[in-house]
């Protein structure tokens, strides 16, 4: 047995989206786990109702946790606070699964399918998602602050951002021009001006390297189902790899369905979504044509690996996603190191080289584009111990009386 002993939550004041959760066993291991928005109520949902659930229990039982903690009676087959805590604390399980063993995660999953898998760029900049919202009206008249601050970069000359990433080894990007066009009409509505205005970086991006590097399309789920097919359609003449979260909301099947039939433009989604049900009706609706998934809110690693079983019944492609963590950014790598079918593992190069760095002592390594596997036990990677004597620390413990 490996009996839990406690679980320790950790977020900063400088982070408000993020959380870390430690689980602790009598064998004197700790496993890591992390998930991201509505921080104090996920923390509230690891210490008020998970906590009592684990305490006391063996660790390695984590399909019989992931089945009790992902079906409370409210909040399942979305990223609620509760899928939330569930997805932090089963990602804490199988880095101690991993710890226990003695190997990576991808191998206590039932082993990599490959050791190496291609890095797509996400062109956020350095201070994305790192408050309580995103910003996303990045506009032509915004400053850099730092090479690598990518989302100002594709508003103002996406040709030369795509030419610095092939110049690093990356052979994918990923752009989201067409966000600051939705709030004027709730995104029921783009005008052709509008259209056009978010067409040039795709524009700059094929005048500048031809076809040496893939784009994806970020749409947000910011768009009703009019504008999201006028947007493909119009994306079409550009060649985009995919287009991601097209509406609001990813879980309508059947208004995806509809869309992805007016349009040759690929449908990716979702990161937003929960639990295997949601994929299965998608794919069953023949509504995407790529998998996404976030293993901060989908449920965690156990979740994660059913989702890519059913990409793989339906042959699609997988691609798990960042632009939250560090500690994601790992297990989504470690997943797509053992699922057959993913293709892509996200990164974004300007969080990567600042402060995913003061968050954690390990990070994915990069060489030419390819995300090389981790291998060291468990997940590999742990929180930076300065972490817990921050001024802005909010630390809180569940223990076993």
């Amino acid at each position: 047995m490996s009996k839990i002993t406690s679980l320790r939550t950790l977020r900063i004041t400088e982070r408000p989206n993020l959380i870390w959760v430690e689980v602790e066993t009598d064998e004197g291991l700790v496993g890591l786990g992390e998930s991201f928005r509505g921080a104090q109520g996920v923390e509230a949902v690891i210490h008020e109702q998970v906590a009592p659930v684990l305490l006391g229990q063996d660790a390695r039982r984590i399909e019989a946790f992931s089945r009790q903690l992902m079906t409370p009676y409210i909040g399942f087959h979305s990223a609620s606070a509760e899928v939330r805590a569930a997805s932090a604390v089963d990602i804490a399980l199988w880095d101690l699964m991993g710890q226990r063993l003695g190997i990576p995660v991808h191998e206590a999953l039932g082993g990599a399918t490959r050791l190496t898998i291609p890095a797509y760029n996400t062109c956020a900049g350095y201070s994305y998602n790192t408050g309580g919202t995103k910003r996303r009206d990045i506009g032509a008249a915004d400053q850099a602050v730092g090479p690598y601050d990518d989302q100002v970069a594709f508003m103002r000359d996406a040709g030369v951002l795509a030419e610095s990433l092939l110049s690093e080894g990356y052979k994918a990007m990923k752009i989201w021009p067409f966000d600051i066009y939705a709030p004027a009409s709730g995104g029921h509505l783009i005008t052709l001006e509008d259209l056009k205005k978010g067409l040039e970086p795709f524009r700059k991006i094929r005048a500048a390297v031809g076809d040496k590097i893939e784009v994806m399309c970020e749409l947000h789920s910011m768009w009703g189902t009019h504008a999201a097919i006028r947007i493909c359609r119009a994306l079409e003449d550009y060649g985009v790899f995919w287009a991601e979260d097209p509406i609001s909301k990813m879980d309508d099947a059947r208004a995806l369905a509809d869309l992805r039939r007016q349009t040759r433009t690929p449908i990716c989604g979702s990161e937003t979504l929960a639990g295997t049900v949601p994929f299965r009706d998608l794919l069953a609706a023949d509504a995407i044509d790529i998998v996404m998934l976030d293993l901060a809110w989908c449920g965690g690693l156990t979740e994660g690996r059913k989702i890519a079983a059913l990409a793989e019944s339906y042959a699609k492609p997988l691609a798990p996603h960042d632009c939250t963590g560090p500690v994601t950014l790992m297990a989504g790598l470690h997943l797509a190191l053992h699922a057959p079918t993913a293709i892509f593992q996200e990164v974004v190069r300007a969080t990567l080289a600042t402060w995913y760095r003061e968050l954690v002592t390990e990070l994915p390594v990069i060489n030419a584009g390819m995300v090389q596997a981790p291998t060291a036990p468990g997940l590999g990677t742990k929180l930076q111990p300065a972490l817990w004597k921050r001024e802005d620390a909010v630390a809180r413990e569940s223990k076993l009386s």
